[in-house]
């Protein structure tokens, strides 16, 4: 085997996991997924983590479980019901010859986002989402209520047939966390001052759980090793330099001892907090494995299983620093949402095989925050294991698929897995649509593994292409089944010497536009404007944003780690970004700018101004060097074809449809194939 280390077993406490890849625990709280009542999770909960054990990995470590019910619900909601309902999942795993743990948390403190219920944190602090607003503090009362309830929870997961259980979390800013740093937990009693006292009611938790459930039953503690927290609500970038406000590398090694010799027997590692939400649930713009040189001098000072997660799936780099004792298991999250099969495809070394994890956190946390099921943006099937299943189409059909973009490519292979002979058709000179431009710059490595998988499941499955061909209305009559997949044009402004040569469009300039002057103006601050301008900026371009809206990166879906980070990013890089203003002309490498000049109340919802801006507001004139325009300003649906040749059997797909995202166009495709 070529990966041997990684595929070795691995002891923790007195469970072997067969291997050395752990699935990362991930909230599931959606009603179809979990049973409100017994909080068990439902069949089709658990068949989403079976799947994953199916696809060989070694330890399954399921979704955080709340001890008390600030959400509505715990584990102690109705302990007969848990235990019986969880055996579904226990046995389903089991069989497979994988390991289960279940993550218990005590939920978010100053973290928290809409949760019912009072919440409270070590001691009164600003909230993370609202910092206007204050968290109240706990009581020692309420402390020993956590304790005694992670241990009874504890103790549930045991009887359910759970080989140990992940402690949420000294990790990403949640409540425990905010018990151990300093700059958060404000309390003068036992619980805090001190870093001893600061990590008390860590020890009380492992040691109730340790009596309860005996001294063999694993315990892991789900732990970020540094904070990269530069102040409230602001992180810190790879690469910054910054004054560390949460836990730094010295203190962080102290505490993983401190943890080893509480009785914790794992520690599941990552980075960050929700002030730096970027580092436990990294972007594309992350570097990959970012979280791994830190967590490896966590390995130095244990003797305990470490667990390294983040942008981490290369099982070369995973099994090399396994090899050489620099860490213990590697941790996948969205990668194994992406790919279930992950863990076999890596052990038969079929790596051009596993679908690619984009990172763009569309159909994972960017569904949670909504209230729906968790799932994939590029796997539909992801959370609906049984119901998203491909079947054996019973009448084969023949099947033309119009445009060779992500929607067009899915409706062909799910097509054609069902057993349809599938003819794809595609005007340009390859396949990929615009998803190629997006896919230029070079944070978007995993764009750019996607299209290669899907360019070979075209092959795989025979698929027969033409590229630079385009289709008439009379040439479709002979197919059964019709995919309009034609994608988007751009749209144009008709502003004055924006007809010059340096002025380019999002599009072409992704493609091939080489952006050869200093001063760059970016018209245009969506997503893709805001990627280009970051884009330019790394490679020395002064970069102005101008947005005619009153709000950036305004974009449906769009997660918070992503926003977040993007949004730090124009901040390091001194990018411009100029909002409710619009380019009136271009004129000897000038772009004569007009911002409207708003009253936006303060944070105490009192006027900014001293003085009445009037129904239109202040006109305020910039004049600001331009050797370069990008505009970027959105897409027109190109449904022309689709209007000449609708009918019963023609599907208009993804961005033809409307122009949105990765996610909309493959869950449309997939949608409608599967059921042709």
């Amino acid at each position: 085997m070529k990966y041997e280390a990684l595929f070795s077993p691995l002891t923790i406490g007195s469970v072997e996991v067969p291997n050395r890849i752990a699935m990362m625990p991930m909230g599931v709280f959606s009603p179809r997924l979990m049973n409100m009542e017994s909080v068990a999770y439902t069949q089709e909960g658990a068949d989403y983590y079976i799947e994953r054990a199916k696809g060989g990995t070694g330890l399954i470590i399921t979704g955080l479980m709340p001890i008390i019910n600030d959400m509505g619900f715990s584990i102690l909601s109705n302990p007969t019901a848990y235990v019986e309902e969880m055996k579904y999942l226990m046995d389903g795993i089991h069989e497979t010859g994988s390991k289960v743990f279940v993550q218990l948390t005590s939920l978010t403190g100053r973290v928290n986002h809409g949760l019912t219920g009072v919440i409270k944190a070590p001691a009164p602090i600003q909230n993370v989402w609202d910092p206007t607003k204050t968290d109240i503090g706990m009581t020692k009362e309420d402390i020993h209520t956590y304790v005694r309830n992670f241990a009874e929870g504890a103790k549930l997961v045991q009887e359910a047939g759970g080989d140990g259980v992940e402690i949420h979390a000294v990790h990403e800013g949640y409540l425990l966390d905010q018990f151990a740093i300093s700059f958060f937990n404000n309390r003068t009693d036992e619980y805090g001052g001190s870093l001893d006292n600061r990590l008390r009611i860590i020890k009380e938790i492992v040691e109730a759980i340790k009596e309860k459930c005996g001294q063999d039953f694993p315990v892991s503690m789900r732990y970020s090793v540094k904070s990269y927290v530069k102040d409230f609500n602001r992180g810190a970038l790879p690469g910054e330099t910054f004054e560390e406000k949460g836990r730094d590398i010295e203190e962080s090694l102290i505490v993983a001892q401190k943890l080893e010799a509480f009785g914790y027997d794992m520690l599941n590692c990552d980075n960050g907090s929700y002030d730096s939400w970027f580092w436990p649930h990294p972007p594309m713009y992350m570097p990959k494995a970012c979280n791994l040189e830190d967590v490896m001098k966590v390995k130095e000072v244990v003797s305990i299983p470490v667990v390294c997660a983040g942008r981490f799936d290369n099982p070369e780099l995973a099994n090399e620093v396994i090899t050489a004792g620099k860490l213990d298991m590697m941790g996948m999250g969205r990668p194994l949402l992406a790919d279930p099969e992950l863990a076999n495809k890596f052990a038969e070394d079929r790596l051009a095989d596993v679908r690619p994890c984009i990172y763009c956190h569309q159909g994972c946390l960017g569904r949670i925050f909504q209230g729906k099921d968790i799932s994939c943006a590029v796997n539909p099937a992801c959370g609906r294991e049984k119901s998203y299943a491909l079947q054996p189409a019973k009448k084969k059909k023949r099947v033309l698929v119009i445009g060779g973009g992500l929607g067009g490519m899915e409706a062909a292979r799910v097509a054609a897995i069902r057993g349809h002979h599938v003819d794809l058709v595609e005007k340009a000179g390859q396949l990929g649509g615009v998803f190629v431009a997006a896919a230029t710059p070079d944070f978007k490595e995993d764009d750019r593994q996607l299209l290669a998988w899907y360019k070979k499941q075209m092959d795989d499955l025979s698929i027969h292409i033409q590229l630079n061909t385009q289709i008439t209305k009379d040439q479709v009559s002979d197919y059964d089944e019709v995919f309009v997949a034609t994608g988007t044009t751009e749209k144009v402004l008709s502003t004055p010497g924006f007809d010059q040569p340096n002025v380019s469009y999002a599009i072409e300039t992704l493609y091939n536009e080489e952006i050869t002057g200093k001063n760059v103006v970016i018209v245009g601050a969506g997503l893709t404007g805001c990627e280009i301008a970051y884009d330019l900026a790394k490679k020395g371009k002064k970069v102005t944003i101008i947005e005619a809206s009153e709000t950036i990166l305004n974009v449906p879906g769009l997660a918070a780690a992503n926003y977040n980070m993007l949004m730090e990013l124009l901040d390091y890089y001194q990018i411009e970004v100029i909002k409710n203003a619009v380019v009136d002309k271009l004129e000897d490498g000038i772009a004569h700018v007009t911002e409207t000049i708003k009253n936006y109340p303060n944070v105490a919802n009192r006027a900014q101004h001293m003085f009445a801006l009037g129904a239109a507001g202040m006109p305020k004139v910039h004049e600001i060097p331009a050797d370069n325009i990008v505009v970027s300003i959105g897409y027109h649906p190109n449904d022309q074809l689709y209007q000449e040749i609708k009918a019963e059997n023609v599907y208009l797909i993804g961005d033809a449809k409307k122009p949105a995202n990765v996610m909309e166009a493959i869950w449309s495709a997939y949608e409608i194939a599967m059921n042709l």
